[in-house]
């Protein structure tokens, strides 16, 4: 049976708007991030929904609520949606990253495109045959749709703030899956406030 992902990437925080590198640290939505999400959450107002999922930081989770209230829902969380974690730069302010060698205690690329993996099969086999809003995080979202599509994760586009992409997958076909890791591996920072 098919399961439908209403993939959406929490609203802007006020670490975005200051691009300080988030990674696993909770976050706050700003003013703008929640209107956002109430945008979401309107455009989803008249879909048949079965069960919304977050990431269990707290930016993604009060996206996921604002979506979860509108249909009478409660908001169910895994680590698997949690964000990359970017480790030493962790907390840093990202235009300075640009050229920097990556520390050591970033997840690997490999890690965390199998913790996608991971969560496409949680999820179709957890809900199968359901439509589910899962609020995660502009990386972990690449990752799953990498993953999705069998492609590199340089093939896919970011995920802008509160931005939405539907996937519909099968258990047996999240299975399957590999996982296709970047054929170079970057060992500079990249400028994106996730």
């Amino acid at each position: 049976m098919e399961t439908t992902i209403i993939l959406v990437r929490h609203g802007e925080t006020v670490d975005n708007a200051r691009q300080i590198m988030q990674g696993q640290t909770q976050g706050e939505l700003n003013d703008k991030g929640r209107d956002q999400a109430r945008q979401v959450a309107q455009r989803l107002a008249c879909e048949q929904l079965d069960a919304v999922v977050a990431s269990d930081l707290r930016r993604a989770i009060q996206t996921a609520e604002i979506i979860a209230t509108l249909h009478g829902m409660t908001v169910q969380t895994t680590p698997l949606l949690r964000e990359r974690d970017w480790g030493g730069f962790t907390g840093r302010f990202i235009p300075e990253l640009k050229g920097e060698v990556w520390p050591e205690d970033i997840e690997s690329e490999e890690a965390l495109l199998e913790r996608a993996r991971q969560f496409l099969i949680y999820i179709t086999a957890t809900y199968p045959g359901k439509r589910v809003v899962a609020v995660g995080h502009g990386i972990i979202n690449k990752a799953i749709l990498a993953v999705y599509a069998q492609c590199p994760m340089r093939e896919v586009q970011r995920m802008l703030n509160a931005e939405v992409r539907v996937l519909t997958t099968t258990a047996e076909r999240a299975a399957s899956a590999t996982t296709m890791a970047a054929s170079t591996t970057s060992t500079s920072a990249t400028a994106s406030a996730e």
